[in-house]
């Protein structure tokens, strides 16, 4: 029987791989720590109805994307496609903004959809997320994508550029959908079967599909900025000039209209470099509507995803993670009950310590401790424990000492600091 395998496009992330993982997460919670964030967990799965109300059944996730089942109980439950909508379900469900005007939230982990998976893109991946909900203003919408922008800077991701858009508001909205579909209508016989379906339920798709013959129809496509109202004008020119304030070039995009139907005015995307035609890390928008979708109070948001996948691919080399403070090598197995208490004694003081349980010879516990980029080697056989002794090495310098067994304890000092006296 051949041995089991990962399913496609689910994919593990080994150990030697994660220090560019950890230099993301961790960049991303200092940032979101310095703009206000505070961090959430929402569930793996979620009603069906949620996403369907939430993201819109006409989008291609709803469609074709989601990993939906029945319970036991008869309902469909999904597993999250993405994490807005499970968030605002959550300020909902336990009143977040009854208490405060605003909220400002934050999400690690996991999304899941169903598509072919290319480099990058899996069928399992993870996101950041940023949300903020309760401030309606332009200013709000700059200081996301100005955290987004510093988030992928800071970690050095190349070639980076920054899409933006307005999508209009349930004002303008209904007349630039009027006017696009009669200009859409005159090309039907270049425009792709799923854009053909986008055509009666959801034209403004029909801007964001990468089939040639749409993409080159989408370019004389009536622009939004044209039809916006004067309140949209006014949002998006807001954006424009806080964004220029802080010194953040964004061209407008009129072709990015983004996946999701929740999006209303602000609409934008960060494209990097290195990852060919599928070059977005990150996007989002303002979505206004989507609380009172869901049931919930009429009141505005505002967030973006970043896919942690894409950005750990592009980031510059990293510094390995370091190594143990101490590895300890025991030669004979009456060594390992001092060497075990001594581990113990090294951990209690906040020091790691990496061991080999098994006792082997001195050149192969040398060998495995230096693989594990120890910094000192504690090595402890018959001949020590007969002498009274333990020989500790600096993997670093190659300088060893002995130190007496009884005095093994003051290991537990600053393993950078100069080895003890021999007893």
């Amino acid at each position: 029987m051949p041995p089991l395998t990962a399913v496609r496009g689910f994919k593990d992330i080994l150990p030697d791989e994660m220090t560019p993982w950890a230099a993301v997460e961790g960049k991303a919670r200092d940032l979101a720590r310095r703009y206000g964030f505070s961090e959430i967990r929402v569930p793996v799965a979620e009603r069906t109805e949620l996403f369907a109300r939430g993201i819109g059944e006409t989008t291609d996730i709803v469609e074709k994307e989601m990993y939906t089942m029945e319970d036991r109980g008869g309902g469909k439950i999904t597993l999250r496609p993405e994490a807005t909508a499970g968030i605002a379900r959550a300020v909902m469900e336990h009143g977040i903004l009854a208490s405060a005007r605003t909220a400002r939230l934050f999400f690690i982990g996991p999304m899941f959809r169903y598509e072919r998976p290319q480099k990058g893109r899996l069928r399992q991946f993870h996101q950041l997320d940023c949300e903020i909900f309760g401030d309606p203003g332009p200013w709000v919408d700059a200081e996301a994508i100005d955290l987004l922008w510093r988030l992928l800077s800071e970690l050095e991701v190349p070639g980076l550029t920054l899409a933006v858009n307005t999508l209009g508001c349930p004002e303008c909205r209904p007349s630039y959908r009027e006017s696009l579909v009669r200009y859409l209508e005159g090309g039907r016989d270049r425009l792709c079967e799923d854009c053909l379906a986008r055509l009666a339920r959801n034209p403004l798709r029909v801007l964001d599909c990468k089939n040639p013959g749409c993409r080159e129809l989408a370019v004389g496509a009536p622009r939004i900025t044209d039809s916006a109202c004067p309140a949209c004008r006014d949002h998006f020119r807001g954006v424009l000039d806080a964004l220029d304030s802080l010194g953040i070039a964004a061209s407008v995009d009129p072709l990015l209209v983004r996946g999701l139907d929740y999006y209303a005015r602000t609409a934008f995307e960060v494209l990097a470099g290195g990852l060919g035609a599928q070059n977005a890390v990150a996007g989002g928008g303002r979505y206004d509507g989507l609380l009172k979708a869901l049931g919930g109070p009429d009141l505005p948001g505002i967030g973006f995803a970043a896919g942690l996948e894409r950005i750990a691919l592009l980031l510059p080399p990293q510094a390995p993670a370091s190594g143990p403070d101490y590895f300890l090598a025991p030669l004979c197995p009456e060594a390992l009950a001092p060497l075990f208490r001594l581990a113990g004694t090294l951990r209690a003081k906040g020091l790691s310590v990496a061991a080999d349980w098994e006792p082997g010879s001195l050149k192969s516990r040398l060998r495995k401790a230096d693989r594990a980029a120890a910094s000192r080697c504690v090595v402890l056989g018959g001949t020590e424990l007969e002498g009274g002794y333990a020989l500790v090495r600096d993997l670093k310098t190659g300088e060893q000492i002995r130190a007496g067994l009884e005095n093994l304890e003051p290991l537990a000092g600053d393993p950078g600091a100069p080895a003890p006296a021999a007893g």
